[in-house]
C-alpha cells in the first residue's frame, strides 16, 4: 500500500490546533511535528508538548485520498491564512514499524552502563542494563541532559542510598539509580502519566518493589535524600531552588540537569548559599551542575 503526506508549514502556536483539527475532520493516519529548520529543542516536561516556532505538520492518509478536497477542507477552517504553504508527497510502501524500530539500538553511556529498547537483548550481560522503549513524552535516553545525568549517577557511591529524582518522567534515572545499589528512590512529578510510565517501567526493570513515586501534594512530610538528581529546565530549578535544596542531607549531592550553557551562573546564584559546587559537565551546549550540600 502506497502512502500520501501532506507537507504543511506552519508555526509552532497554531500547529497543534491544526492537528487536532486534521485527526478529528479527516482520516489522517498519523500527525508529526517537525522542526522546519532544524531548530534544536529540548525534552519537554512530563505531559507537555513543545513544539519549534518554524514547524512543519506532516499528515500520513491513504494513496486514494482527494488531495484537493482535504486542502479545501483545511482552508475553510481558516486555522491557516488561505495561502498556507503545503506539500503533497508519495511515499513507497513500507513496513514503518519495523522501520521505527529499527533506528532504535542500545546505547551505551559511561561505566558500562547501557540503555535497551526492549526487542533487543543486552549487548553484555555483566552491565547494568535499563531496558526502555523510546517515547515522545518522557526522557529515555536519548538527549544530552538524560545523558549527562545518567553518566553522573554511575559515577556516585549509590550503594544503600536514599535517592530523590525530582521531576522523574520515565523513571529512566530512577531505575539507574536502583540498578546501580541504591536502597530506594524516591520519585516525583507534577504529572500523573508520568508516575504511570515510571511505575510500568520500574516493573519492566523489575526494580518497582524500592521506587515510591509521588504527586508533589502527597510528598511526606520532612523527606532528605542522600543524593538528588533533577533533570528539569532551568526555570523551575529557579522557582523550586530552595525546596530542592530542603530534600538533601547535610552532605549529600545534588546533580542539576536541563540547563544551558548560557545559564549556569544565574542557576548557580540561587544554590551557592547551601551548595559547594564541581566543575560543570557538559555534552554540547547542555551542562549538568553537581556539587554537595555544605549548609
Amino acid at each position: 500500500m502506497s502512502w500520501i503526506q501532506l507537507r504543511i508549514n506552519t508555526n509552532a502556536s497554531i500547529a497543534e490546533k491544526l492537528g487536532d483539527f486534521l485527526f478529528e475532520q479527516t482520516d489522517v493516519h498519523s500527525i508529526t511535528y517537525l522542526d522546519a529548520k532544524d531548530t534544536p529543542i529540548f525534552e519537554p516536561l512530563p505531559g507537555e508538548t513543545l513544539l519549534w516556532n518554524e514547524t512543519d505538520v506532516l499528515a500520513l492518509y491513504d494513496a486514494n485520498t482527494n488531495t484537493l478536497d482535504l486542502i479545501e477542507l483545511i482552508r475553510a477552517s481558516e486555522i491557516l491564512q488561505s495561502s498556507f504553504q503545503y506539500k503533497i508527497e508519495i511515499l513507497e510502501d513500507k513496513d514503518w514499524i519495523r522501520e521505527w524500530m529499527d533506528s532504535f539500538v542500545p546505547l551505551e553511556l559511561k561505566n558500562n552502563l547501557w540503555i535497551i529498547p526492549s526487542w533487543h537483548s543486552a549487548p553484555e550481560t555483566n552491565s547494568t542494563n535499563i531496558f526502555l522503549d523510546p517515547g515522545l513524552a518522557f526522557g529515555t535516553g536519548t538527549h544530552a541532559t538524560t545523558q549527562l545525568c545518567l553518566n553522573w549517577l554511575s559515577s556516585q557511591n549509590l550503594q544503600d542510598k536514599l535517592i530523590i529524582d525530582f521531576g522523574c518522567g520515565s523513571g529512566i534515572l530512577a531505575i539507574a539509580a536502583l540498578k546501580l545499589g541504591a536502597k530506594k528512590v524516591i520519585g516525583i512529578d507534577i504529572d500523573p502519566q508520568a508516575l504511570q510510565a515510571s511505575r510500568a517501567n520500574a516493573k519492566k526493570n523489575q526494580v518497582e518493589e524500592n521506587f515510591d513515586l509521588y504527586l508533589p501534594k502527597d510528598l511526606p512530610e520532612n523527606i532528605t535524600a542522600d543524593v538528588l538528581i533533577a533533570n528539569i529546565l532551568a526555570e523551575p530549578l529557579r522557582a523550586l531552588s530552595q525546596q530542592i535544596i530542603g530534600m538533601v542531607k547535610l552532605d549529600g549531592n545534588l546533580g542539576l540537569s536541563g540547563i544551558l550553557d548560557t545559564q549556569v551562573d544565574n542557576i548557580k546564584t540561587y544554590y551557592t548559599d547551601n551548595v559547594s559546587f564541581d566543575k560543570p559537565d557538559n555534552q554540547g551546549e547542555w551542562v549538568l551542575l553537581s556539587g554537595k550540600k555544605y549548609k
